[in-house]
């Protein structure tokens, strides 16, 4: 099932994605929140009449670095031996067909395409074979970073932190084999990165125990996993698309701040 999150006339409200062609979706309004036990409301509105929104209402967003060994070299970095884990705060989070804004303080953006894990029930130190047991879904991510200001400041608080820098979206597919998805991004059109699930150096399994041996993981939360080679610029006017097999396209565009 895809969920999405959205706002019609002024109301927000999660509803189940229908339909088989882009022209045709449409949303079954759910009652209530989606991590728990729902039902549709049977009331459906145009995909083409809503505003999609960040698909979760998470607390925080838990993203792992050089988790593709050939993304890690391309920028001289090592691969390091275990899970590298940040945080982007829940203020970074827009939807899909929100605006990046570039952000003052850089002069070289980039994009990075990542499959996101959403978690769906509250959890610690969650044993390997259990960690299917919390994931909600999978949707898409755009790990934006301030290239120089990360190279710069040495640590990626604000390079990776600041406002619009994590689009998600455009829902979550809650049923999805993830072992072998295709992860493309383009800019106006031409490819910039094209990598697989599959050369993930850790797992899903191994973030999710990585990161639950530390704090607790509550609904909504997201995990992003990494970003395979081919990041690269974006600039002001940009429109920048992220496609997962299996999920969708999350797009944006790139506007001046301010």
């Amino acid at each position: 099932m895809r969920i999405a999150r959205f706002s019609i006339d002024g109301n927000v409200a999660f509803g189940a994605v229908e339909g088989a062609g882009p022209d045709d979706l449409v949303l079954d309004i759910i009652k209530g929140i989606p991590y728990a036990d729902f039902e549709l409301s049977g009331v459906k509105v145009p995909l083409s009449k809503v505003r999609l929104l960040p698909p979760v209402i998470g607390n925080k967003i838990v993203a792992y670095g050089r988790n593709y060994a050939d993304h890690a070299k391309e920028l001289g970095n090592e691969v390091p031996e275990a899970p590298f884990a940040f945080f982007k705060p829940t203020t970074s989070m827009i939807g899909s067909g929100d605006a990046i804004e570039y952000p003052s303080f850089s002069n070289e953006l980039h994009h990075e395409a990542e499959l996101a894990v959403v978690i769906g029930r509250m959890c610690r130190e969650v044993p390997r074979e259990r960690v299917k047991d919390v994931i909600f879904g999978y949707t898409c991510a755009n790990d934006v970073t301030a290239r120089d200001v990360q190279k710069r400041e040495k640590q990626w608080a604000r390079a990776k932190g600041f406002d619009t820098s994590c689009p998600i979206g455009p829902w979550v597919e809650t049923e999805l084999d993830t072992r072998d998805l295709a992860i493309q991004c383009t800019v106006n059109g031409e490819q910039r990165q094209l990598g697989s699930t599959s050369q993930m150096i850790h797992s899903i399994e191994d973030l999710i125990v990585n990161i639950t041996e530390a704090m607790t993981l509550l609904p909504g939360d997201v995990i992003l996993t990494g970003t395979p080679a081919g990041v690269g610029p974006l600039n002001v006017g940009d429109e920048v698309a992220v496609t997962i097999q299996g999920i969708g396209t999350l797009t944006n565009k790139v506007i001046k701040r301010g």
